[in-house]
C-alpha cells in the first residue's frame, strides 16, 4: 500500500488532531484538519484556538520515573512531538507537573498548524461520517470526549453496522 497516495482527513483540532496533522506533515504527507470552532463549541471550550486546554495542568505529571503519564510525555518528546515542544515553551511552575499558560499554548499551536503548508485547516463542523468531504479519504477521528452529539451518533451507527 502506497501511503503517499492517501488523502488524510483529521476530525478534531485538539491535542491529538494537531499532533496527527503535524506528524503527517513531518512525513511529507498532506492532510485536511477539520475543527468545529468557531461554528460550534463544546460546553467546556470558549476560544477559537486549536488545542484548547480546560485546565493549565491538563498535561498532568511530568515525572518519568513515578508516573505513566510522565513516561508517555517523555516518549512523545523522543518521537518528535510538536505538541510537547510547544507545551514546553509555555510551561509555568507546577512542581512535578507540566502546566502551561493555556492561552499562549493554544495561540502557538494554532499558529504552527496554520503556517504548515501541508495542513489545510478547515473551520467547519463535521456532523456525520457520511459528510461528502470525507468521501474517498482516509479519516482519522481525533475528536475528544466532548465532540458533537451528531458525530457521536454517526460513529455509533458505523460501529454497530
Amino acid at each position: 500500500m502506497d501511503i503517499s497516495a492517501h488523502q488524510f482527513v483529521i476530525i478534531g483540532g485538539g491535542l491529538a488532531g494537531c499532533e496527527c496533522a503535524l506528524a503527517l506533515a513531518r512525513a511529507g504527507l498532506p492532510s485536511t484538519l477539520y475543527e468545529q470552532k468557531p461554528e460550534a463549541f463544546s460546553p467546556a471550550h470558549v476560544s477559537e484556538g486549536l488545542g484548547e486546554l480546560v485546565c493549565s495542568n491538563s498535561f498532568r505529571s511530568n515525572d518519568v520515573q513515578g508516573s505513566g503519564v510522565g513516561l508517555l510525555k517523555q516518549e512523545m518528546r523522543e518521537l518528535g512531538s510538536e505538541v510537547m515542544a510547544i507545551a514546553e515553551t509555555c510551561s509555568v511552575p507546577a512542581g512535578k507537573a507540566l502546566a502551561v499558560d493555556r492561552e499562549i499554548f493554544s495561540q502557538r499551536l494554532t499558529q504552527r498548524v496554520e503556517e504548515e503548508p501541508l495542513i489545510t485547516l478547515v473551520r467547519r463542523q463535521i456532523a456525520s461520517l457520511d459528510d461528502p468531504a470525507l468521501e474517498g479519504r482516509t479519516v482519522i477521528l481525533t475528536a475528544g470526549p466532548l465532540f458533537s452529539e451528531n458525530l457521536a451518533a454517526s460513529l455509533a451507527d458505523v460501529i454497530s453496522a
